[in-house]
């Protein structure tokens, strides 16, 4: 039966079922579960679950009320057509979301080395365009370069007295990083990361600079892309739209 013989009780059903499946194996929760209380767990874990949340509780309510003693086969009610569409496109969302690194993070990552001068970082920020690049020490990731975390640190260092060209030339920019809690400010995720995941990522952690995309996750491994900030709005309308 493909979609457009199913009732809309029974493709209500489907995407309830599969978005009830997805949340528990997921998360490892209780197969016995109440789909309310799921919900409310998966909240503070996933993106899509908490910008849908009161419609996903609602939608619990709803399958209990379109059929009879908890049997699928006995439906009651058939549910109004924008209903279905709704939970389908958030059944989509959590079940075969949108990878990052395919739909909004940039692939060309410029990338910078520890021992480079303030002076050379400020340079590839400008002639780039890209105002987070990733530095690297020994072929491991040691933090990201930000423009404005830059221009912070030169101000810092003019009203402690000291010269600007002391700054741009002999302070490289593994000792501004050193100087910060550096590892608040990037995360590196698997190149398998969904916006969704990434989205989550971005609201764990408003001080978030960038996420990297490596092959297996790890900060040996160079990015295959990256997202920053700029790009949480673009990959909030990509869900919309999905």
């Amino acid at each position: 039966m493909n979609k457009e013989e199913k009732s809309n009780a029974k493709r209500f059903l489907d995407a309830y079922n599969n978005i009830d499946y997805a949340l528990k194996t997921r998360y490892n929760l209780n197969r016995a579960m109440g789909f309310s209380d799921l919900i409310r767990k998966s909240v503070v874990v996933n993106y899509v679950v908490r910008k849908y949340e009161d419609e996903l509780i609602d939608y619990g309510r709803l399958r209990n009320a379109i059929i009879h003693n908890n049997n699928e086969d006995y439906v009651i009610a058939e549910p109004h057509s924008a209903v279905v569409e709704k939970i389908e496109h958030i059944e989509r969302l959590l079940t075969t979301p949108p990878l990052a690194i395919e739909s909004v993070a940039q692939k060309n990552v410029v990338i910078t080395y520890a021992e480079k001068s303030m002076r050379d970082v400020i340079e590839l920020i400008a002639s780039s365009g890209f105002s987070n690049i990733p530095v690297y020490k020994n072929n491991r990731l040691v933090g990201v370069a930000n423009g404005q975390k830059i221009l912070h640190s030169l101000g810092n260092f003019l009203i402690a007295g000291g010269k600007e060209n002391i700054f741009l030339d002999n302070v490289q920019i593994e000792d501004m990083l050193s100087s910060l809690n550096n590892s608040i400010y990037y995360v590196v995720k698997k190149a398998d990361c969904t916006i969704e995941e990434a989205l989550n990522e971005f609201h764990k952690n408003p001080k978030l600079l960038a996420i990297l995309f490596t092959k297996n996750g790890q900060n040996t491994e160079l990015p295959l892309g990256i997202m920053t900030g700029a790009n949480v709005t673009p990959a909030q309308k990509i869900l919309e739209e999905y």
